[in-house]
C-alpha cells in the first residue's frame, strides 16, 4: 500500500468502481439468464428491450467490450424472434 495521501485515496476510489462495476455485470448477467429462460415470445419481447439497454450501459461504462455488447445483443434478439408466440 502507497504512503500518498491522494494514492490512498485514488485505492479507495479504485475499490468503490470495482463494486459498482461488478453490480452491474452481475446484474446484467441475471437479467440475460431471465430473458433466455423465458418461454413465450410476448414477455421475451416486452423484456428484450431493457436487456438490451442494459447491455449498452455496461460497454458505454467500459465494463463490457464494445463488439461483446453487439454480439449479446444479436444472440438475444435471434432468440427471441426464434420463439413461438
Amino acid at each position: 500500500m502507497a504512503n500518498h495521501k491522494a494514492t490512498k485515496k485514488d485505492v479507495r476510489q479504485a475499490a468503490k468502481r470495482r463494486d459498482r462495476n461488478k453490480y452491474y455485470g452481475k446484474t446484467t448477467r441475471n437479467a440475460i439468464r431471465d430473458l433466455r429462460a423465458v418461454e413465450e415470445k410476448k414477455g421475451a419481447s416486452e423484456e428484450f428491450p431493457k436487456v438490451a439497454s442494459m447491455i449498452d450501459k455496461l460497454a458505454k461504462r467500459g465494463i463490457i467490450h464494445k463488439n461483446k455488447a453487439a454480439n449479446l445483443k444479436s444472440k438475444l434478439a435471434r432468440k427471441v424472434n426464434t420463439l413461438a408466440k
